[in-house]
């Protein structure tokens, strides 16, 4: 290579060894700067087999460089796009051809899983970045990618799953180059044989599960965390959305048998001031005015009608506050056709606590049936409610217009009183 071409790898090399000393989180244990010094000196081994051109090799080995440098945005997950963008504008600034950045970013976008290159300079950065399949180091190596891919996922890795993803992974896998058929594929293969040794061993097995589509499909995530952390993104989200409609459903019932609860407080509350008042005035004028009527009968009528509606204010009001007890017992069928409603005391009360228990754990066991069992809870508190209002409103009623009837009777009787009996005794004859 010419002295220009020495001197942007090295500029190359200075950029990213930076980035990735300040950049990329030290989450990523196995995409370091380390890997990417490996997969460089793999790039150059195979130049050398190759016996590239110097333009081709400079491209290689830019791209091989900064094919990884996409991890400093923070997660693994179109850290290739990233990459080749980071790789552009470094090229940019040191005034290379179009034709050479469009070389370095399509040899940086073919390692994207799955790996599709077209050019041999492609074909030799994917095989340089799973160099380590073929190679003494792939244990240590393979160790820190399950470590990463735990620690960016949020979820542990188990040494059991990962040697079978692993294997689902590695015999899928293939080395593009006639360099990664001939010299890494032969120990790829050993450690494969040993890997499914591990596997079938009966002391590593994992109690005798059969591999499913998942661990299949996580067995592609060997090489790359995009995809792992688009799972782990995913499955996150997910169950963030359904803690959220739980939450919120829950929510919304709490806070509705809560209202109820208030209202019925409050219905209760108005009841029983009801009650007192007129208890109050009935003892009132059965103490004080029922002994007076026989002196002024003329007062009979009014006392009659304030008596009449303290008592039917009293009875309205205690129809409003009166329980129903229902027979508090149910069936089997009842429970399996999701028929009785558990959350009532006045549909168990009357049943043995080893029935009870049973339908209970039946009730707790659905889904469908305890939302419903929730909703119908929800609706006859409303009917309940509905009725106690219905009846307190009539006893506010008639304590309303008879407390005014029976105010205005005496103030009638009043002034007849004294108009009308006071104007006759006045204009009697004096007799001698």
């Amino acid at each position: 290579m010419t002295e220009v071409q020495t001197d942007l790898i090295a500029a190359a090399r200075e950029l990213v060894t930076d980035i990735f000393q300040t950049k990329v989180s030290k989450s990523f244990r196995y995409h370091n700067l380390d890997h990417t010094r490996q997969v460089v000196r793999a790039v150059e081994e195979m130049a050398d087999y190759y016996q590239l051109q110097p333009d081709d090799r400079q491209a290689v080995t830019v791209a091989a460089w900064f094919h990884d440098t996409g991890f400093s945005a923070g997660q693994g997950k179109g850290h290739e796009a990233v990459s080749a963008q980071i790789a552009t504008e470094f090229l940019t600034t040191h005034q290379a051809a179009a034709t050479f950045i469009e070389k370095v970013t399509r040899c940086i976008e073919a390692t994207k899983m799955p790996q599709s290159p077209v050019t041999l300079i492609e074909q030799i950065l994917c095989d340089a970045d799973l160099f380590h399949l073929g190679t003494d180091d792939f244990k240590v190596l393979n160790e820190e990618l399950r470590q990463e891919l735990s620690e960016v996922s949020g979820e542990e890795i188990s040494k059991k799953k990962w040697r079978k993803m692993n294997i689902s992974f590695m015999e899928n896998h293939k080395y593009l180059t006639d360099y990664g058929r001939r010299k890494l594929q032969p120990v790829k293969e050993q450690h494969i044989d040993a890997i499914r040794n591990r596997v079938d061993d009966p002391k590593t097995q994992d109690n005798g599960k059969k591999k499913s589509k998942k661990d299949k499909q996580d067995a592609l995530l060997t090489v790359f965390p995009d995809e792992a952390t688009k799972e782990a993104e995913e499955k996150k989200k997910k169950e963030k959305n359904n803690t959220q409609t739980e939450r919120g459903i829950n929510t919304v019932f709490r806070i509705m048998a809560n209202n109820h609860n208030t209202l019925s407080q409050m219905a209760d509350s108005k009841a029983n001031i009801m009650i007192s008042v007129n208890s109050i005035i009935l003892s009132v004028v059965i103490s004080v005015l029922i002994r007076h009527l026989d002196e002024n009968r003329n007062l009979i009528i009014p006392t009659t009608s304030l008596i009449l509606v303290c008592v039917a204010t009293i009875v309205f009001a205690v129809k409003a506050t009166r329980p129903n007890v229902s027979e508090g017992t149910f069936t089997k069928e009842d429970i399996q056709s999701k028929k009785t409603n558990l959350l009532f005391f006045g549909n168990f009360h009357n049943m043995s606590l080893p029935d009870y228990d049973w339908a209970m754990k039946e009730l707790l066991a659905d889904r469908d049936y305890l939302y419903s069992s929730m909703v119908k809870d929800l609706y006859f508190l409303g009917v309940v409610l509905a009725k106690k209002y219905r009846w307190l409103r009539m006893s506010y009623n008639i304590f309303m217009y008879g407390l005014v009837i029976s105010m205005l009777l005496y103030g009638a009787m009043i002034l007849y009183e004294v108009f009308v009996v006071s104007s006759s005794v006045v204009n009697a004859p004096i007799t001698p």
